[in-house]
């Protein structure tokens, strides 16, 4: 965010000024705009309340602004002395993909602000934590002798046979090259499933809680959403069939290991019995894979795909959570008549991906370096996770419960007191720390996710204290 500069000569209320005529002018902010609050302009910008007041009434002066009670500070509808320009809002407010849920863009307006915040909603590696040296070296001694061309919009080939030998020689799932598809994170495999092989008004069945309750593009879709309640074994085949019978689910969304966000693992007997439920339900299952490789104290839980010998399961992985969400890829294993659907209509969207990311993973995928890294890894995140957890014991004792994860990259806390969603995040972003309550992911309040991914080990222990601020605060209301 813009900052006024202090030690400029110029006051820092003509400065605010000049900087909201200039976006006012460029369009930026266009007719009918609402501007911030005073008070909360004044504390983005962090000067005096005063000093957004004498902003404001300068460019008002201007013809620019109009203050309405009731209605705030808006852009006027018609600018004096100015062509006329496009009413964005209304723009804006239309279209087929929603905005993020309020929750999501509160939480990435703080992160965005330059505040020195601790965050603990923030789902990726911390750099350390990727293998940046592994992946220089890699770059500095095998040459680069591809052509900068569009690409395969199924993926770069020798990247397809690097997936197709990790899946096997990792996860224990059989395909072939042609059965993958490279993608841009797992997101874009799910955005390709919901707008190519669902219509609107059909019904999905995913797990309660869930990250797909965080997903604005399945009600986008116009994509009807239905909760499967989860035990300590998963998700129930009765409750699929039961859904069946209801709403005639046309899929099943799972994250069965180290699930986000609650990251629980389903068991081995419930995996099998899940795949025949839907094997004889004739449903396919759309199974998110991304934590599995960072397996704590045990060998990777098996993935339902291992099971799969009918062509049921759609299955989605990702270096993001294991290596470099920077690289932006993903893939998808699948039957070869979904992979050629979703390949066209990946055509249609960008061409492909850049070939540079998808060369830089092929070899990391084929390289003796990722093993040590992924050792690394687990041992860096099950340090954070054992740190999080022992200052969340020693700050908050019974006020919070959880279940230690064995793998993954968050803890699913629940607060043993009755609490406000929306007051603990403000308390908490008040503080500097932020984390992202459950009821995003669909449970009533009283949950918050808190990833000790991407915090130092100093952060968290730092980040722990703010939180047990904002929540005793809280709690005080």
């Amino acid at each position: 965010m813009w900052k006024p500069d202090r030690n400029s000569k110029q006051p820092l209320y003509q400065q605010i000024a000049a900087y909201l005529e200039q976006r006012i002018t460029l369009g930026e902010l266009p007719p009918g705009s609402l501007l911030p609050s005073e008070r909360k302009l004044a504390d983005q910008l962090g000067v005096n309340r005063s000093t957004i007041v004498q902003a404001y009434e300068n460019i008002r002066s201007l013809g620019m602004i109009e203050s309405l009670t009731g209605s705030g500070t808006r852009v006027c509808g018609h600018k004096w002395g100015m062509d006329p320009s496009p009413n964005w809002n209304h723009y804006v407010e239309g279209g087929t993909l929603l905005p993020n849920l309020p929750f999501m863009r509160r939480i990435r307006e703080a992160d965005q602000s330059r505040e020195p915040f601790i965050n603990f909603a923030n789902g990726e590696l911390a750099p350390e934590l990727s293998p940046n040296e592994e992946i220089r070296s890699l770059m500095q001694s095998l040459p680069f002798r591809e052509t900068l061309g569009y690409g395969d919009p199924q993926g770069y080939v020798p990247l397809r046979k690097a997936i197709t030998s990790f899946l096997h020689e990792q996860r224990g799932i059989q395909a072939t090259d042609e059965s993958i598809l490279v993608t841009s994170g797992s997101q874009q495999s799910l955005y390709l499933i919901t707008q190519c092989l669902l219509s609107p008004g059909d019904a999905i069945a995913i797990e309660n809680p869930s990250y797909c309750y965080s997903l604005p593009m399945f009600q986008s879709a116009g994509i009807r959403l239905f909760g499967l309640s989860v035990d300590e074994h998963g998700v129930k085949p009765d409750d699929i069939r039961a859904l069946y019978k209801q709403h005639r689910i046309r899929m099943v969304f799972l994250n069965p290991n180290y699930q986000n966000p609650t990251g629980a693992v389903m068991s081995p007997v419930r995996k099998a019995e899940v795949l025949s439920c839907c094997e004889q339900l004739g449903i396919p299952i759309v199974e998110d894979d991304p934590f599995s490789m960072t397996s704590f104290d045990e060998a990777a839980p098996s993935p339902i795909k291992a099971l799969d010998r009918s062509g049921s399961v759609l299955y989605i992985g990702s270096l993001s959570k294991v290596a470099a969400s920077g690289l932006r890829i993903g893939w998808m294993a699948a039957p070869e008549a979904v992979i050629r659907r979703l390949s066209d209509a990946r055509q249609q969207m960008d061409f492909g991906l850049s070939i540079f990311p998808q060369w830089i993973a092929a070899h990391l995928l084929e390289s003796n370096a990722l093993a040590p890294h992924l050792e690394r890894l687990r041992d860096s995140l099950r340090l954070r996770r054992d740190v999080m957890a022992e200052a969340l014991y020693r700050k908050l004792g019974s006020k919070v419960s959880f279940e230690l994860p064995q793998g993954g990259l968050s803890l699913w806390c629940k607060i043993n007191e009755e609490v406000k969603d929306y007051g603990l995040l403000n308390n908490g972003i008040k503080n500097g720390v932020l984390f992202i309550p459950g009821t995003v992911f669909g449970t009533e309040p009283g949950y918050v996710r808190l990833s000790y991914a991407r915090a130092s080990i100093e952060e968290i222990e730092t980040g722990i204290d703010k939180f047990a601020l904002a929540l005793r605060e809280t709690l005080a209301k």
